[in-house]
């Protein structure tokens, strides 16, 4: 079995998701070939990737930013090479992927976390309270991965075969006007080792400023938030952890003032060591937390800053 794993976006170097991804695909049992698409892309940063054999570069400025309308006649063009196609379940993953499996006329296997077999997947569905066996029927595969679930391939070892292909460009349905980004210097956070979460008890913007980001400064770690405190303005939305936010499985999760709805379990509850803060003993996050600390916030986090 032959997989193509579409790579995640990443400028110049290989993105994490994009090296969880290669190890999914290489427990199908085959060779693994990975495409990288945009204006410059960079298939060589890509070739040392273990584990991958072909790396195929499809360089065209109409696959620069991610729009799906344009990479998916690409993917699927070139799948018919291919018994699976795979990509990480990102955002981007998301939105491409599906429409891929529309052109092929198959169904897509979403959010796999192991493979089980050749068509044989383990998948989470109910927000991640029950894990269901699928097993597709399809003669070819759609894939996306959840990324936190799988280790990461080594970016460097591998010696791939570098290949430059062509797609139909721009589908002409969209086009890019811009990107407002977040610029931060702290890690990013699905790949952030600590991350420090707060939630809809932090109040607004301000108090959530002065709270959470000086105990995140003090360890390093990134800053994530609850789908409350980002539907409530504190954050910008790139912060949000969660079932329909960013799937997250750091070395600790410090979660402050956040409940634990089921939205936000099914986002970090992968996590090796789950530390919760919250007043209301009853929470449901002191369910999955490995340590919990009841108490008012605004006196047990500063504290705990000033002692770091």
């Amino acid at each position: 079995m032959t997989a193509l794993v579409f790579a995640e976006p990443h400028g110049d170097s290989v993105a994490d998701a994009t090296l969880a991804a290669v190890t999914a695909a290489s427990q199908l049992g085959g060779d693994v070939h990975v495409l990288v698409a945009g204006s410059d892309a960079a298939g060589q940063a890509h070739a040392g990737i273990a584990g991958v054999s072909k790396v195929l570069v499809a360089s065209d400025d109409a696959y620069a930013h991610g729009l799906a309308e344009n990479l998916a006649p690409l993917i699927a063009g070139l799948a018919d090479g291919y018994d699976a196609v795979l990509a990480p379940a990102t955002t981007t993953g998301k939105n491409v992927l599906p429409r891929v499996a529309a052109m092929l006329d198959v169904m897509q296997v979403s959010d796999i976390i192991n493979v089980e077999g050749p068509k044989t997947f383990k998948r989470p569905i109910y927000a991640g309270n029950a894990i269901a066996t699928v097993e597709s029927s399809d003669p070819k595969l759609v894939i996306t991965v959840r990324t936190t679930t799988f280790e990461k391939a080594a970016a460097e070892g591998g010696s791939a075969s570098v290949e430059t292909v062509a797609g139909p460009g721009s589908a002409g349905s969209s086009e890019f006007v811009g990107l407002d980004a977040v610029k931060s210097d702290r890690p990013e956070l699905t790949s952030a080792k600590i991350i420090v979460s707060g939630g809809r008890a932090l109040k607004d913007g301000e108090t959530f400023e002065q709270v959470i980001t000086p105990l995140a400064d003090k360890l390093g770690a990134a800053i994530g938030a609850s789908r409350a405190a980002v539907d409530a303005g504190y954050v910008p939305n790139d912060y949000q952890v969660g079932q329909t936010g960013k799937i997250v499985a750091p070395e600790v999760y410090i979660a402050i003032g956040i409940s634990g709805a089921i939205q936000h379990l099914a986002g970090m509850k992968d996590s090796k060591t789950i530390v919760a803060i919250n007043k209301d003993p009853d929470a449901p996050i002191f369910q999955v937390a490995d340590v919990g600390l009841v108490g008012d916030l605004f006196t047990v986090v500063p504290e705990l800053t000033s002692k770091l």
